[in-house]
């Protein structure tokens, strides 16, 4: 009876060095697709959760903070940027923006130049924006926080709805009524979670106003991510993405990338849970088999 189970406890052992702190070479070998492996210190290598010291509420401790720090010390932690290439952004029509007279100041700056009185803009600025923002929603996803899809753009409804719903978030393609964060106490009641992350499909009511959740997330401190078209302000957006935010192609690239995100974030986490529970229960078998013993 024993062997069994000790062959699995071996084969669990492997598989707990994808977990950040733990040692070994199978760890090393298979570890660069979820943490990177390092060295414990002294004083933690009694909580790694391929080792017996200290008491379970410890270990379980020591794994979360691991757990939520490792991707903090990664510039691309969730690998975000291969997800998108200039010549997607160009395909997309992401490039084309409103004409001249209509141009924000604000969004002067990412304009490369202007064709046949339409503004261009710069995609070089747009992808590095767009990676940015992409790597902050995976986080968020990955830590466990509600996202909030927002567009007003009737034809873009249904697209952004079945975005929200395939990646397991929220969407919201309605009128906004006023007050719906800034109020949300006093309409829905003591105790209700606002969105820890708003990403708007566009910034605009219409041509010429901009749309009051904008405005609502920053009063609340709340992150935002916004396509942001030549025509709109930039200036209280947590993470503008310069780009064309009206031509079908544009916004189905948008939905699709931070659909795969998200996706991408949330797998990470449940793996990493998967991996910890099957340490922790070989680690009990280990140790009944040697308190029977």
């Amino acid at each position: 009876m024993a062997a069994p189970v000790m062959s699995a406890w071996r084969s669990l052992r492997g598989l707990a060095g994808l977990l950040p702190g733990v040692s070994g070479a199978a760890g090393r070998r298979s570890g660069a697709a979820a943490f990177t492996t390092v060295p414990a210190r002294p004083a933690q290598r009694a909580l790694g959760p391929a080792h017996g010291g200290g008491t379970p509420a410890e270990r379980e401790a020591e794994w979360q903070r691991r757990v939520l720090e490792e991707p903090l010390k990664h510039p691309d932690f969730f690998r975000v940027s291969e997800l998108v290439s200039l010549r997607d952004l160009f395909t997309a029509r992401v490039h084309l923006g409103h004409k001249r007279g209509c141009r924000n100041r604000y969004m002067t700056p990412y304009i490369y130049g202007c064709r046949l009185g339409q503004d261009i803009i710069d995609l070089d600025q747009t992808l590095e924006h767009l990676v940015s923002a992409l790597n902050f929603t995976a986080h968020v996803a990955y830590r466990g926080g509600a996202v909030l899809f927002v567009t007003r753009a009737r034809q873009h409804v249904h697209l952004v709805e079945e975005t929200a719903r395939a990646c397991g978030e929220f969407a919201h393609a309605r009128y906004w009524q006023g007050g719906l964060l800034t109020n949300a106490p006093v309409q829905y009641g003591v105790g209700v979670r606002l969105p820890d992350l708003l990403v708007f499909l566009g910034t605009q009511n219409n041509a010429f106003e901009q749309h009051v959740a904008v405005r609502d997330a920053a009063k609340l401190s709340v992150p935002t991510v916004g396509i942001v078209d030549s025509n709109c302000d930039p200036s209280i957006v947590t993470f503008p993405v310069p780009g064309n935010d009206d031509s079908p192609s544009a916004v189905r690239l948008y939905c699709a990338l931070f659909r795969a995100t998200i996706t991408r974030a949330k797998e990470r986490r449940r793996h990493l849970e998967t991996l910890h529970q099957a340490a922790n229960a070989a680690t009990t078998a280990a140790a009944s088999i040697a308190t029977g013993s």
